[in-house]
């Protein structure tokens, strides 16, 4: 299984990993994404990651 990061200080809050992916990211009141699960069987995370326009996201 994939591990799911955000990198807080890097993350703008953009959402648009929230937008291709609502299963696994979720942009929080504190203006920066965060994980809920670390996979779907829906979405491409690589995908996701590589759309994050600050690279604030890892798939490891």
């Amino acid at each position: 299984m994939s591990k799911v990061s955000v990198d807080a200080s890097t993350c703008v809050g953009c959402g648009l990993c929230e937008q291709s992916c609502p299963e696994v990211f979720e942009v929080g009141g504190d203006g920066i994404a965060h994980v809920k699960v670390h996979s779907c069987a829906i979405h491409n995370l690589q995908e996701v990651s590589e759309q994050c326009p600050v690279n604030a996201i890892k798939i490891s």
